[in-house]
């Protein structure tokens, strides 16, 4: 189970563990790495025969090859363990602001003094020290602190005793967290190319591609249309050269914002929404590594028109108190949305230290989830009430997070308590792909990537 801990507090979560479990089983001849031919750009194992079966590989590690006679051959993918390598905190952290050691109790005043400090350390030249969005900032973060520190020692106390965290951080007190870099696989820009395809006539065009064995799907239709697997196997889809493992009962639609019509030609209403918008800051403009939305895009996403009634809508935010008000006052108002409940996702490393200091001026070990439900009528309310408990209006959710950018925890089994069972879920501006939900985003196959798995055989 992903859920490796369950407190009042809220839960300790195992993200690795979640991807895992998520079924990345394939037996097809195809699936194997190394120079074996792939004659479609889907391959499966659902229906795979029991048959003498060789593939080679020009590989030279002897794991690479696999023979197989008179029985089915499968092989399972996992998802590689360093990427949550994460044994030491980004920034070092004064003993007296450790989590085990440290106080929950600080106020305004003394973290204001810390801050101060660390800009006059960076020599800012300023008329003032700070401005206000800092000073809201710094504001909310005095209300929920002693709420983030309590919870999470919690959390982290009951995972040093299971042994699910580890003690003895000291040991590695020195050195770097080391992990792959991201692979490149440029599908945000597939998107834009997209865009040059010619118009496909909605009308007359399917809205389902379904993932068949020995079925070839051309590109221009991986992004025209939402693709499903309905089987109970992985499947690899080949796109542009690249693999990419598709987790089974799982759909997709890999566009951008300006060709979400396939999403809304599926004709399918959803229980539960989940949105990790690409928000706007100044170090996204700086570093120009991925495009955001403004907040007026934002508010054009047809939420409305995708959720279900008493819809559950969950949206990740950045700590930036400009986009947790325009959330909760303006974007949620817009799409006809009860906001219900802040909750906090908590860093850690595998030794129950946060990952950044929790008064680090500039960036923090947590991030924000805003969550509410879309409004209908007073007695569907009222019934629908009735079948499911009520959000709590604050929880935190602790894990060692993925070094890869922006890898989400999965929010599946923490949700599970507060939805109706066998729901249609959907998460937008999604990088993975999950089983029972349907994933839309211009990288929504970022991290199904075959390169950020290692191949198991099954025995």
């Amino acid at each position: 189970m992903s859920v490796v801990h369950r407190l009042v507090a809220g839960w300790l979560l195992d993200h690795l563990s979640f991807i895992n479990q998520c079924g990345y089983e394939i037996c097809d001849s195809f699936a194997y790495p190394g120079d074996v031919t792939l004659s479609t750009s889907v391959t499966s194992a659902e229906d795979c025969a029991t048959s003498a079966f060789a593939a080679t590989s020009s590989r030279d590690d002897p794991d690479d090859v696999v023979e197989m006679e008179g029985k089915t051959a499968r092989i399972r993918y996992v998802f590689r363990e360093e990427f949550f390598h994460i044994s030491k905190p980004h920034i070092a952290t004064a003993p007296e602001e450790q989590l085990l050691q440290g106080s929950p109790e600080v106020s305004l005043t003394e973290i204001k003094a810390s801050s101060t400090r660390l800009l006059l350390l960076q020599k800012r030249k300023r008329k003032c020290v700070f401005n206000q969005g800092e000073l809201d900032a710094l504001e909310y973060h005095t209300k929920i602190r002693k709420l983030i520190w309590e919870g999470t020692l919690h959390l982290v106390q009951e995972g040093l005793r299971s042994g699910y965290l580890q003690r003895a951080a000291a040991a590695l007190s020195c050195g770097k967290n080391v992990a792959p870099g991201p692979i490149g696989c440029g599908l945000a820009e597939l998107c834009e190319m997209a865009k040059q395809f010619p118009a496909i006539n909605d009308d007359g065009h399917q809205a389902v591609n379904v993932l068949d064995d020995e079925t070839s799907i051309p590109e221009q239709d991986l992004l025209s249309c939402v693709t499903e697997n309905n089987s109970n196997y992985a499947k690899i889809v080949v796109l542009m050269g690249q693999k990419y493992l598709v987790p089974p009962k799982s759909s997709f639609l890999l566009s951008d914002i300006s060709c979400l019509q396939p999403l809304l030609n599926y004709k399918k209403k959803y229980d539960v929404i989940v949105i990790d918008p690409p928000w706007e800051n100044k170090s996204v403009k700086r570093s120009n590594r991925y495009s955001y939305l403004s907040s007026w895009q934002i508010k054009q996403i047809p939420v409305p028109a995708l959720a279900a009634p008493d819809c559950l809508v969950v949206t990740w935010v950045t700590n930036r108190q400009k986009h947790l008000r325009f959330v909760k006052d303006e974007l949620y108002p817009h799409w006809s949305v009860k906001t219900l409940a802040e909750w906090h996702w908590v860093k850690i490393t595998r030794f129950g230290e946060f990952v950044l200091p929790l008064d680090s001026f500039h960036k923090k070990p947590y991030e924000v989830l805003i969550l509410g439900r879309v409004q209908g009528s007073v007695k569907e309310a009222l019934r629908k009430s009735e079948d499911v408990p009520p959000i709590p209006e604050q929880k935190l959710i602790v894990s060692i997070p993925c070094s890869l950018h922006s890898h989400k925890p999965p929010l599946t089994a923490v949700l599970a308590e507060f939805i109706k069972p066998d729901v249609e879920c959907l998460e937008l501006f999604a990088r993975n792909l999950q089983p029972g939900w349907t994933s839309w985003g211009n990288e929504v196959l970022k991290f199904q990537h075959i390169d950020y798995f290692t191949l198991q055989q099954n025995e």
